[in-house]
């Protein structure tokens, strides 16, 4: 599989989505829990890949943030189209040709049928004891959790003392230049960071939404024992708007979709092969 630079993707997206309306619009779905809670049936896996969105708990609360359906459910509409368009990944749909998307809870059997488990404003969350032997079990039986879109120091002092409960083990580390799921498809130098849509100024703003609180995107991992990946990490960065608001501003779009979907596709292209 030929690994493209960031450049490069820019011109597979503008292919993709310019002169489109935007996928998730076309659909006629509300935003956040207002979508509805599309739980999955018992047994789902009909060998498409899908996405399942992680409903969880909030025990407290963040600016701009609606806790766990922030940005659902179109940056899970988009990415997986967006997906089956730029790469040969077969997303699952529906009788009527949608794609599916799931909300699942950690104490939900049909957790260890999703491939990827997709967490938004995780700086909100708030796990029982159950629900930490429940997510340990998940990614120590292969699972893949990816966890996006939460600012600055409070928020990642909040996800550190909720997941470190279920890995006690296994550090948080930064993801270096070298590793395999920089690489997957498009090279990632870079992690943009992507503000809210609703927090941007226009071209050329400060995208930082905790001011210097949010220095910069972090992208960072927890890694098993023999060094696979089971918990991606983008914090300071909202790459879920870069997918969902797609088709919202074209200067938005030009900004930070394009990088946006290329470090998604390399997560999930990750998630899937080791």
């Amino acid at each position: 599989m030929p690994r493209l630079r960031a450049g490069t993707v820019i011109v597979l997206a503008l292919i993709a989505v310019t002169g489109a309306v935007s996928v998730a619009q076309r659909f006629g779905v509300s935003e956040g829990a207002g979508a509805g809670i599309r739980v999955p049936p018992v047994d789902f896996n009909d060998g498409g890949f899908t996405i399942c969105k992680w409903m969880f708990r909030s025990e407290r609360s963040e600016p701009g943030g609606i806790g766990w359906s922030t940005d659902y459910p179109y940056g899970e509409i988009n990415l997986l189209t967006r997906l089956s368009e730029l790469t040969k990944i077969r997303a699952s749909r529906d009788g009527a040709g949608h794609v599916n998307y799931w909300v699942v809870r950690l104490t939900d059997d049909q957790l260890f049928q999703c491939p990827l488990l997709l967490g938004s404003d995780v700086g909100t969350a708030g796990l029982s004891s159950v629900e930490v032997q429940r997510l340990r079990q998940y990614l120590l039986k292969g699972g893949f959790l990816w966890v996006d879109d939460f600012w600055g120091t409070r928020a990642w002092e909040q996800w550190t003392s909720q997941i470190v409960r279920a890995l006690p083990e296994f550090p948080i580390v930064d993801v270096t230049a070298a590793d395999p799921i920089r690489r997957a498809l498009f090279t990632i130098t870079d992690v943009k960071q992507v503000p809210s849509i609703f927090s941007w100024g226009g071209p050329g703003s400060d995208p930082r939404e905790r001011g210097s609180d949010s220095p910069h995107a972090d992208f960072r991992a927890i890694a098993d024992a023999r060094g696979r990946i089971m918990v991606a990490m983008t914090h300071n960065t909202d790459i879920g708007d870069s997918m969902e608001r797609e088709g919202d501003d074209p200067q938005y779009f030009a900004e930070f979709s394009a990088q946006g979907y290329a470090l998604a596709t390399n997560i999930v292209l990750y998630a899937l092969t080791h």
